[in-house]
Order: C-alpha cells, then sequence, then structure tokens
C-alpha cells in the first residue's frame, strides 16, 4: 500500500487557543497598581501604629529569682516584676512536687510603687512571696502577671 492509497486524514476544525481556553486577562494598569501599592502601605502603617500603641504602656513582665521550701507546708518564691510604677498587677504563683503536680497556689497583688523603689527608675521591684502547700513541694515557680481590668 502507498500513501496513495491511504484515505485521506479529515483536516483539523479550525480552533483557535482564545476560542478553546478564552481571552487573555488584561494586566493592571500602572495607575492600578499605584493604587493598590498605596492602600496596602496604608494598612501597614496603620497596623504598625495600632499595635506599638496599643497596650504598651500596660504591660509586664516576670523573672522567678529562686524558692525555697522550709518544710512540708510552705514553700517561699523569690521573684521580679517589671511593670510601669504607678500601674497595679497580679501574679499566680504556684509550687510544684517531685511529678510537676501543682501542690500550692496563690494570686499576689502587686501594688504602685514609688519611682525610688527597687530598681529602673522604679519598673523593676522584687517581690518574696509564701505559698501554703498540701505537700512537700520541690520548687515555686510564677505561673503569670497582668494587668486587672480597671474597670471592675
Amino acid at each position: 500500500m502507498t500513501s496513495e492509497d491511504q484515505p485521506a486524514a479529515p483536516a483539523p476544525a479550525p480552533t483557535s487557543l482564545a476560542n478553546r481556553y478564552g481571552r487573555q486577562k488584561r494586566a493592571l494598569g500602572g495607575k492600578a497598581k499605584r493604587n493598590i501599592v498605596i492602600v496596602a502601605l496604608a494598612a501597614g502603617i496603620g497596623f504598625l501604629a495600632w499595635v506599638s500603641t496599643s497596650g504598651a504602656a500596660e504591660s509586664v513582665s516576670f523573672k522567678d529569682v529562686g524558692y525555697s521550701t522550709p518544710d512540708a507546708t510552705l514553700a517561699e518564691i523569690d521573684f521580679q516584676v517589671t511593670k510601669n510604677p504607678d500601674t497595679a498587677a497580679k501574679c499566680a504563683v504556684k509550687a510544684l512536687d517531685a511529678k510537676f503536680a501543682v501542690v500550692g497556689w496563690k494570686v499576689v497583688d502587686i501594688g504602685p510603687n514609688a519611682a525610688d523603689a527597687g530598681t529602673d527608675g522604679g519598673h523593676t521591684t522584687v517581690h518574696r512571696e509564701k505559698v501554703r502547700t498540701e505537700t512537700q513541694s520541690v520548687s515555686a515557680v510564677v505561673d503569670s502577671c497582668w494587668i486587672p481590668d480597671r474597670a471592675k
């Protein structure tokens, strides 16, 4: 059989890529791109301003300094609190046994303090608290500190 004897293959239907897949999308113009960048920058600057001003003056941090367990029913914890001197805070302290179970818990009120109290212009103060325990504790730590709501 020769190529002349074979039946001719049907010609493909005339289709264009645009008919099959749709037209090519238009690119954003220079003005639209500029407006998107301006809106994104304004939103970013606004977010950073909000983050930097919200709660910055109302922050509190703590650091465990040490502990002692004088007997089976008492634990003492020494810790530092850093906050604005004229702001009150609360800290939760806990005593733990050998299996890290909580055997004593107490919420401590840290009142406002004078600028000459502690270090850092009155921002950092040292505290010692006694926590009653159910059984012998082997350590004591600060769980958390926070600024209480003023509305209450």
